[in-house]
């Protein structure tokens, strides 16, 4: 059995898709789960919950974190550890491997061009605290020979099945496919990588089937060359047929709104990733798997063609 804690969203969605490619036993956990494949074993549960989570993963080989709590900061800090906590509590035990969805907000803000798996663990953020705090805690029972499990990140992301769940989603195909001004944080002069959620559902489904890839962080596949915030909107724009009017938000400007919008303001300490070339860099993966990430164009193609 393979299963996927936290489910519904873009990267469980995608896992769960790829993952039929290597088993017909897979189980979806969430507070809502939906199946995917027509095989699928779904389960309700709270898992912050010990007891509900045990009964989540039990009889597992392969257990997936793809879980996404609520993006304020003070969720995280009592939330994660305590999770992950638990989760690597009952992991240890029976000899669940462990596949861990992460991000790149615990690398230091200086490290980010190009950003690999070497990249310095200096976090700029209280986000980026909570998340090193957690990856700590898995790397610590890999390298005591306690847990069997692997971290695989990826920059922001896009998608077609994230119509609601994305920053390019929200901030430029919704506005402009509404014939409205699309936005861009701080500076529109930088790249900004962005990774394609069915490239990294394919991704998390080869790394937790293969023996090898284990024991490591790995950066799921992104495409090179990333655009500047400018080019992002032009590319979206030339694509839907409308002119790629847009905006830059400063950091001022930023600040202000999440005097009124908390989701807003618990993005304000975040703002480093866009007055700077943001660029994800995932050779190692490509080396060693061959699986090469879909271009910008491409994901764009698909998204418009899909969701517009």
């Amino acid at each position: 059995m393979q299963t996927i804690l936290g489910s519904g969203g873009a990267i469980g969605t995608e896992l769960a898709k790829a993952l039929s490619e290597y088993t017909d036993n897979i189980r979806l956990v969430s507070r809502n789960p939906k199946k995917v494949n027509t095989s699928d074993e779904v389960i309700r549960a709270d898992l912050l919950n010990r007891k509900e989570l045990e009964q989540a993963v039990v009889g597992s080989e392969i257990v997936y974190v793809t879980i996404g709590f609520p993006y304020r900061y003070k969720i995280w800090k009592k939330t994660w550890p305590n999770f992950i906590s638990n989760l690597l509590a009952i992991c240890e035990q029976e000899k669940f491997k462990l596949v861990f969805f992460d991000n790149i907000y615990m690398y230091d803000k200086g490290s980010l061009n190009p950003a690999t798996e070497k990249s310095m663990i200096n976090p700029s953020s209280k986000k980026g605290i909570v998340r090193a705090e957690i990856a700590q805690m898995i790397l610590e029972k890999i390298k005591k020979g306690l847990l069997t499990a692997l971290i695989a990140r990826s920059a922001d992301f896009y998608g077609p099945t994230i119509k609601n769940n994305s920053i390019l989603t929200e901030t430029i195909f919704n506005p402009l496919n509404k014939g409205k001004t699309a936005n861009w944080l701080v500076n529109d002069g930088y790249q900004h990588s962005f990774t394609y959620t069915p490239d990294a559902g394919k991704a998390l489904a080869l790394l937790g089937n293969s023996k090898r890839a284990y024991g490591q962080v790995w950066h799921l596949p992104t495409a090179p060359n990333p655009p500047t915030g400018k080019e992002w909107v032009e590319k979206i724009a030339n694509k839907m047929n409308v002119k790629p009017k847009h905006r830059v938000a400063s950091r001022f400007m930023v600040g202000l709104i999440g005097l009124f919008m908390p989701a807003m303001r618990e993005s304000v300490e975040m703002l480093y990733q866009y007055d700077r070339n943001y660029v994800f860099d995932s050779t190692k993966f490509e080396k060693a798997f061959g699986l090469k990430p879909t271009s910008y164009e491409q994901g764009i193609d698909e998204i418009i063609d899909k969701d517009y």
